[in-house]
């Protein structure tokens, strides 16, 4: 989408029965700092009181993406000044927004085109409709900057993914892209770029006849745009069946990386996931999956109540600022890990 006023990181345009909620940054893929946070909570509360509001749309200017995250570095710069109360702030800010989203009562649609991940993938994992483009690219990267997949995911994720994903996408930080993204839960359905403008332009202009749950509107809104709905998503099922085999309800990260080692059946795919694993921060994966296995099947409340202590400890581990330097700000990406060893990871101090 073009820009549409350099000076506001968040628009909020009220037409007829829908609120729209733009993500103004595409400089920086629209990537979430603390005031467009607060101006999107600002926006969602006041058309929750406005009962001629029937939904909300989500999207984001530029042509790179819908969001690419939190603003990483701007954090980073924040927990190697110590200034941890607003480091904290933050994160406690943007699990309030992803679980308002999920609880609002009226229905959420998302244009995920382009970029959509971490803090992209928190909003749009609340919403009804999440529509992704053939450019879209998801994913949760986060354990390659020492940090883990949070806005919910290790909880939500169980809930739309096949058998194994959850692990899968969390501690590699698999890319999934264009129909792929529909086809493991992070998307509902899947739309060419070029009809963008026609959904927005179709929800603008649709009149809801009479007052509906979030529900039923959602289902009488997907008729709306199913002229731009493509429901011809490719199955994958050998990839399904080994992500299943290899990562599903897996405790054990050791068990996980001895299996990719040895594994026969697809063994580019292992060798391919064994390197990603190995070039991230030991401690981060410990705890992603100690998060997965903990948040499983959890009321999502719950599940951003422990995310933000875990947030709250590894911001303030050595590896946090280290894989921001070395991914983000150097760009060397040799990071140097503390531990660099499995074995030697100690969560001491962390009670989720």
């Amino acid at each position: 989408m073009d820009i549409i006023d350099k000076h506001q990181t968040v628009i909020c345009r009220v037409n007829n029965f829908m609120t729209a909620i733009i993500l103004n940054r595409p400089d920086f893929i629209n990537s979430l700092n603390i005031e467009m946070i607060e101006s999107i909570t600002d926006f969602l509360s006041r058309a929750l009181e406005n009962d001629r509001c029937r939904f909300i749309l989500f999207y984001g200017s530029g042509n790179k993406g819908f969001c690419a995250g939190g603003d990483v570095k701007e954090l980073a710069r924040k927990a190697d000044k110590k200034l941890f109360d607003e480091v904290n702030l933050f994160f406690k800010k943007e699990y309030e927004l992803d679980l308002m989203i999920h609880q609002y009562p009226k229905p959420v649609i998302v244009i995920a085109d382009g970029v959509t991940m971490g803090g992209g993938l928190g909003i749009a994992a609340g919403a009804d409709i999440v529509l992704a483009t053939e450019r879209t690219r998801m994913a949760m990267p986060e354990s390659r900057i020492g940090f883990f997949p949070d806005v919910g995911a290790t909880g939500w994720l169980f809930s739309r993914c096949p058998k194994g994903y959850p692990e899968y996408l969390s501690l590699t930080g698999y890319e999934t892209r264009a129909e792929e993204c529909v086809r493991i839960g992070l998307a509902t359905h899947f739309i060419m770029s070029r009809d963008i403008s026609k959904v927005i332009s179709a929800l603008e202009n649709y009149e809801p006849d009479k007052k509906m749950g979030r529900k039923e509107l959602s289902l009488k809104i997907q008729k709306i745009i199913s002229p731009y709905i493509n429901h011809d998503i490719p199955a994958n099922k050998n990839m399904d069946d080994w992500v299943a085999q290899y990562f599903a309800g897996k405790s054990d990260l050791n068990e996980i990386i001895n299996s990719l080692e040895k594994c026969v059946n697809h063994k580019d795919l292992c060798e391919n996931v064994f390197d990603g694993i190995a070039a991230r921060s030991p401690t981060a994966l410990v705890l992603t999956l100690k998060l997965l296995r903990h948040n499983e099947g959890r009321p999502i409340a719950d599940v951003f109540s422990s995310e933000l202590r875990a947030a709250e400890f590894m911001t303030r581990q050595p590896d946090y600022l280290e894989g921001v330097r070395a991914r983000l700000i150097e760009k060397d990406d040799t990071p140097r890990w503390q531990p660099d060893k499995i074995e030697q990871v100690n969560l001491a101090g962390l009670k989720l």
